[in-house]
């Protein structure tokens, strides 16, 4: 049987755990190993999108209020293709084309102001700790609803929030204290920059094209990507840490995550690929106990 001929019984109530897991790898198989040209014209294109803001908002050619809300969808959308090269979806170690799935990593991460070693060490650890209340770096998003969610995600960026001593921890233990000081340098450049731009008499510049639309993409992203789909946080078995949920703004406005339990349970899937797993593998994930939330 090739991966392109996953059949899954009718009856899943008689297999054994093994059985199983050999009927959700091979569907996982299926879905992996394609180039993911989706995520390096995603990663390029956005990073040239907001580059472009600068010299149109300067020039006149485009006024500041309606580059603003482009900036804010910009900086949303600077995460997820770096998220693809934190897990080596793009290319693996030791292969070909390894040198672009860094140069996607590092070369936009910067716009958000966070060193691509950070987020992928960082984030790793989060999916080898997920829901754990000392080591899961995300655990700090757990919220009982939404309008709680969203409040967590302004006070996660606070200088004495227990989020910044968790991703400090985390490096800390992969033996990267290094990165600690690199993240400070980023923050420290960017507040830089900021201070140049309004001494040069381009402070709503600054304001609207940079610092205003990170913090508001910081907040989205931090809803979405990590209160929702982990919600309600309390379990940390393999298939319950995380669900799929049906977001009011569909798949795209919620960037993917509706099917997030996927990517957690195998995390080789491009994200375009998710959706088209979830479907074959929901049977599977039923029969697992897993949280669906009505998809």
């Amino acid at each position: 049987m090739s991966a392109a001929d996953v059949t899954i019984p009718a009856d899943l109530s008689q297999l054994s755990d093994a059985e199983l897991r050999k009927l959700e790898n091979k569907i996982a198989r299926k879905h992996s190993g394609m180039f993911p040209w989706l995520a390096v014209v995603w990663a390029f294109g956005n990073l040239a999108v907001w580059l472009a803001l600068w010299p149109l908002v300067f020039s006149g050619l485009l006024p500041l209020w309606a580059a603003f809300p482009i900036a804010v969808v910009n900086m949303s959308l600077v995460y997820l293709p770096t998220h693809e090269a934190q897990h080596d979806i793009i290319a693996r170690p030791g292969t070909k084309l390894r040198w672009l799935n860094e140069l996607v990593g590092h070369a936009t991460t910067w716009l958000i102001v966070a060193p691509f070693q950070v987020l992928r060490i960082t984030h790793l650890d989060h999916h080898r700790h997920t829901n754990d209340p000392e080591l899961d770096v995300d655990i700090t998003t757990k919220a009982p609803g939404p309008w709680s969610a969203l409040w967590g995600t302004i006070q996660a960026r606070q200088p004495e929030a227990k989020r910044n001593s968790d991703y400090a921890a985390a490096l800390i233990r992969a033996d990267r204290p290094d990165l600690v000081v690199l993240s400070l340098a980023y923050n420290l450049g960017f507040i830089a920059i900021l201070g140049g731009l309004a001494w040069s008499g381009f402070a709503l510049e600054a304001l609207f094209l940079w610092w205003l639309p990170r913090q508001i993409s910081q907040s989205y992203l931090l809803f979405f990507l990590s209160w929702a789909p982990h919600h309600p946080g309390n379990e940390q078995g393999r298939y319950r840490n995380t669900r799929s949920w049906r977001s009011k703004v569909g798949n795209i406005g919620s960037m993917g995550m509706q099917f997030h339990i996927v990517h957690h349970l195998h995390p080789y899937i491009p994200l375009d690929r998710t959706p088209a797993a979830y479907r074959e593998m929901k049977p599977i994930l039923e029969a697992r106990g897993c949280e669906l939330g009505g998809r």
